[in-house]
């Protein structure tokens, strides 16, 4: 289990100057943040956690409440190569498909939230998959 390290004061500034306006964090400003206060994506859920800051707004649909458009076919099938035990795709791939050409996180995440399509493992450790987990260790 990751204990929250302290964070200096310039850390903590750059968290919560990224806040937004009802005190949360987004998805995307969490990796963001991770970066520019020099830890793991994975360790911002234990920090926001610890500061009872909610990560919010996951650009693959899986919480929040972000506009999503249509799901794309080619994206789905192109995920669909990469399913883990039933129709379970990493966070880490799916972010990886929305970087290739005719891609973008927004169409992958709008396939992922229109579909059958269940993401696991979250990069910034806000979620993970117990069952994914089961298979991973036999």
């Amino acid at each position: 289990m990751f204990f929250m390290r302290q964070l200096d004061d310039t850390q903590m500034d750059l968290l919560m100057t990224n806040l937004d306006e009802d005190g949360k964090l987004s998805c995307l400003k969490a990796f963001k943040v991770a970066r520019l206060i020099g830890v793991k994506p994975k360790e911002m859920d234990s920090i926001t956690k610890a500061l009872n800051i909610k990560i919010t707004n996951c650009e693959l649909g899986v919480f929040g409440k972000l506009k999503f458009v249509d799901m794309d076919d080619k994206i789905y099938n192109k995920l669909s190569e990469n399913f883990n035990h039933g129709k379970k795709v990493e966070c880490q791939v799916a972010w990886h498909t929305a970087r290739e050409k005719g891609s973008s996180l927004k169409k992958v995440g709008s396939t992922i939230n229109n579909s059958d399509i269940r993401v696991t493992h979250c990069q910034l450790g806000c979620f993970y998959d117990e069952e994914f987990e089961k298979y991973d260790d036999a």
